[in-house]
């Protein structure tokens, strides 16, 4: 670089040489290389079991045991209601079955009564018949004897259906207590399954109507990313296929599986909704922002080394080596990674970039390229 100096003549001025040393660098020629073509498909978390819980039977709620953001574990009570008219209806049943319970041994005693009276008249029975053999009782007594082995059997039969009415209403009974257990138990609301309350609509007092919404609950360690994918593109998503997933409020990327695609496409933005296992990460939580990126084989780029690349603000720079001078160079950089950068523009291939930059390098330095 030329400097000029003017004293107070009229003659021309003449240059003076820039006595300052030239700045030793490295270069590296602008090349080609094959890069993974990766599409970036955006999405929402989502839990994969949603629960709203709700209750069984109209009653006024005495007590709420969660609120937002509780984190619960299965068969944890949540709601009691006010259920004195279904233990009513359990001690009534216990009741009834206390009632047949107290009918066996009558019924028992009836059996063994009506037993004996035939095996007696089966006795005697045989007894008369013997006689008759002998022309020793007439054929009047033999009849007699054999129309009581007929009614004791009879009434042996009768004690014994008695008895199995008795046994049917202890089991209609048991199925009684059974049923009023469970309404009754629908006065507790318990978690279905370990996870974290996300809303709650009810507190103490108020009236609980059957279906109605009551705890939301999402389980715990089990999330989606649902992303939406480009018609043009699904075609390559192919279910069990992992991917690599960004969430923004999460400081690392993780491994996910493509759980479901869903087959109807959406009128609107023309794309697919592909379901992604998450693995279990305590940070996650419904609604979180996330990117998957779904490889589409590879693509032929522009790179630099990422040493060379300064960035100044939102602009990205090189400094380019021409005529043994440093030129400031501004690109548009596309994929990065540990080593390299995509071009995008403002480079050409075969140029020579500075890569590392040296501190303190400016536009016009001049340079010195060493191996």
């Amino acid at each position: 670089m030329m400097v000029w100096s003017a004293g107070c003549s009229h003659e021309a001025p003449r240059p003076v040489a820039d006595k300052r040393a030239p700045v030793p660098v490295r270069v590296t020629a602008v090349s080609s290389e094959a890069l993974p073509a990766i599409y970036e498909a955006t999405g929402t978390v989502r839990a994969r079991n949603v629960a709203t819980i709700s209750s069984k039977v109209m009653g006024y709620v005495q007590a709420v045991n969660a609120r937002e953001g509780d984190r619960v574990k299965a068969g944890q009570v949540l709601i009691s209601i006010e259920a004195r008219d279904l233990e009513a209806s359990y001690r009534k049943a216990e009741i009834g079955r206390a009632e047949v319970q107290a009918s066996i041994p009558e019924a028992e005693y009836a059996i063994a009564g009506a037993k004996a009276n035939l095996e007696l008249a089966q006795v005697t029975f045989k007894r008369v018949q013997d006689l008759a053999t002998k022309k020793s009782v007439t054929t009047q007594e033999l009849d007699e004897a054999s129309a009581r082995v007929k009614a004791a059997e009879s009434n042996y039969e009768m004690a014994k259906a008695r008895r199995a009415q008795i046994d049917a209403r202890m089991s209609q009974a048991e199925q009684e207590i059974r049923a009023a257990a469970i309404t009754r138990d629908y006065a507790r609301i318990v978690a279905p399954f370990d996870g974290v309350v996300t809303a709650k609509s009810v507190e103490a007092g108020n009236l609980a109507t059957p279906g109605a919404p009551l705890l939301t609950i999402e389980q715990s360690g089990s999330y989606r990313l649902e992303s939406a994918v480009d018609e043009s593109k699904v075609g390559s998503v192919k279910l069990g296929q992992t991917v690599e997933v960004t969430l923004d409020a999460v400081t690392r990327k993780v491994i996910a599986r493509v759980a479901e695609i869903v087959p109807s496409v959406d009128a609107g933005s023309r794309a697919y909704t592909v379901k992604l296992d998450l693995p279990a990460i305590a940070e996650v939580r419904t609604g979180m922002f996330g990117r998957a990126c779904f490889p589409q084989g590879s693509r032929t780029v522009l790179s630099v080394p990422a040493a060379a690349v300064v960035e100044r603000g939102q602009l990205q720079q090189v400094f380019v080596v021409e005529s043994g001078s440093a030129r400031v160079r501004l690109v548009t950089l596309g994929q990065r990674g540990q080593s390299s950068a995509e071009v995008l523009s403002g480079l050409s291939q075969g140029e020579k970039v500075v890569a590392p930059v040296p501190a303190g390098l400016a536009d016009g330095a001049a340079v010195e390229v060493r191996q």
